[in-house]
């Protein structure tokens, strides 16, 4: 046996470094349980998302739309520039720093809080123990007073397109490639697959994506998905509803190697050969090994760790947080689910609005959503009003040569209450949290309507999109008011 800890976290990513930080700063002697290490054996905090997800992603995005910006839009601005290039291995570098920059932060974090971090694989015993084998199979056990389970999750992979080499790859790989594919294919019109295939789409690759389902981003408002998938089709995107992958072949060999990919739709049996295939429909929870039998944590029927609504499992003082439980798989709702935990075990009664949890779709512009859909509210038979107010209206917008998309609020028809905001266009991950706000606080679409909002900003756009909701707007015509439920 070794040291004992009043909380052991599994698992350093955004919800697992969040808990072990906030655990520690209320007082908790806390250790960190982290598998991956770097090519020197060092411990690499952060998981997926800062590691091979979300920050690594965003960083070529924005390398990416800064290249179609200097090769397309400067002229509009009044700006001549030469012949302009993209130095791939130069741009993988800058994302390899940042990587290292933020990951060695989490380090720093830790040593300035007072969190220990053990490097191996850990797996959660009974009499709430933590097994921590290191990459030599030796293998240490923990006693812990509390443990939260931050294990996270990992791709999907689908027995059609198994992963071949840097061919057919998943989305870390698609983060790696060392040059611009000139086909490349990929499985899945999701948030992954939307952004990867932007990255590579800016920098001239001929990107088609294969989606099995009939509809285009079901989870965000129609009106958003319509004018997103126009958007982004305008962009170069080939995205390809209603399409089965059924098998993939790579051919040739070395840098000329492609994989050939058979699919189905309603026309019947097709094929396409690609450069480079990413395979992005969806992730799991990485729960294999995780628990032994007599712990008493459960798992559900799709390999959640299965939890309450404060995430308690069904051991005494074992929690679970993050993409390992149910619920969207979102950096920010594991991070506020890792500091709930954490209070939690301290005695706090701290809680999270699962219904106010905003989704973010990075490609250019961005998609951003938190609350109902139309689609959602007319299911359910609730009677709504709806404002929505053009960014080709906005004067900063304009200024910026970024007018593509719209804001678009709901309200309650008979209390005004704002139950949803979905909004494509220029910074709409940052505008949307302003409704998100609004909606924690209970807010109204009137509430809104008379906040000043300074000018010119893009966020004047939420305010006249609230202002619409009642039909009066200033900065264009206002449509005819529905008409309420009987």
């Amino acid at each position: 046996m070794s040291e004992n800890y009043q909380v052991i976290v599994i698992g350093s990513g955004p919800a697992g470094y969040v808990a072990a930080i906030r655990c520690a700063q209320l007082g908790m002697k806390t250790a960190c349980v982290e598998k991956w290490v770097d090519d020197k054996g060092a411990i690499k905090l952060g998981g997926t998302c800062l590691n091979v997800g979300c920050i690594p992603s965003k960083a070529l995005l924005d390398s990416s739309h800064k290249y179609v910006e200097a090769k397309h839009d400067f002229d509009i601005h009044g700006i001549s520039v030469g012949s302009i290039e993209m130095d791939v291995a130069k741009m993988l570098a800058r994302k390899d720093k940042i990587v290292t920059q933020l990951t060695g932060g989490i380090g720093g974090l830790f040593k300035a809080n007072g969190v220990d971090s053990i490097i191996g694989t850990g797996k959660v015993l009974a009499n709430k123990q933590v097994e921590v084998t290191n990459a030599a199979g030796e293998q240490v056990i923990y006693q812990a007073e509390n443990i939260i389970i931050a294990a996270g999750s990992v791709p999907v992979e689908i027995p059609p397109a198994p992963l071949i080499d840097d061919v057919v790859v998943d989305s870390t790989g698609a983060l790696e490639f060392s040059e611009v594919p000139k086909r490349l294919g990929v499985i899945g019109a999701g948030v992954i697959g939307l952004e990867l295939g932007s990255v590579w789409a800016r920098l001239g690759a001929e990107v088609t994506v294969l989606e099995a389902l009939d509809d285009f981003l079901p989870a965000a408002d129609m009106a958003i998905a319509k004018e997103t998938k126009k958007v982004l089709k305008k962009q170069g995107l080939d995205i390809r509803l209603g399409t089965r992958v059924t098998a993939t072949e790579v051919v040739g060999k070395g840098k000329a190697r492609t994989v050939n990919v058979e699919y189905s739709d309603a026309e019947g049996t097709k094929k396409e050969s690609f450069d480079k295939l990413i395979v992005c429909v969806g992730r799991r929870p990485l729960s294999e090994n995780l628990l032994a039998a007599d712990c008493g944590v459960n798992l559900d029927e799709r390999g959640f760790v299965f939890v309450n609504e404060q995430c308690q499992t069904d051991a005494r003082d074992i929690y679970a947080v993050g993409d390992i439980v149910r619920g969207p798989m979102l950096a920010h709702k594991g991070s506020e689910e890792g500091v709930m935990v954490a209070e939690r075990i301290a005695g706090k009664k701290t809680q999270i609005n699962y219904d106010n949890i905003p989704g973010v779709i990075y490609t250019s512009p961005e998609i951003a959503w938190v609350g109902k859909n139309e689609q959602e509210l007319k299911a359910s038979g609730q009677d709504y009003n709806v404002g929505i107010f053009p960014f080709a209206a906005s004067g900063r917008a304009l200024a910026a040569n970024e007018t593509t998309g719209m804001v678009k609020i709901i309200a309650d028809a008979t209390t005004d209450r704002v139950l949803g905001c979905h909004i494509i266009g220029p910074s709409a991950a940052d505008l949307v949290q302003q409704v998100v706000i609004a909606i924690e606080f209970g807010a109204s679409s009137e509430d809104l309507a008379l906040t000043v909002f300074s000018h010119p900003t893009l966020s004047e756009a939420v305010h006249e999109a609230a202002l619409a909701v009642a039909g009066h707007a200033i900065h264009i015509p206002n449509r005819p008011a529905r008409k309420k439920k009987k």
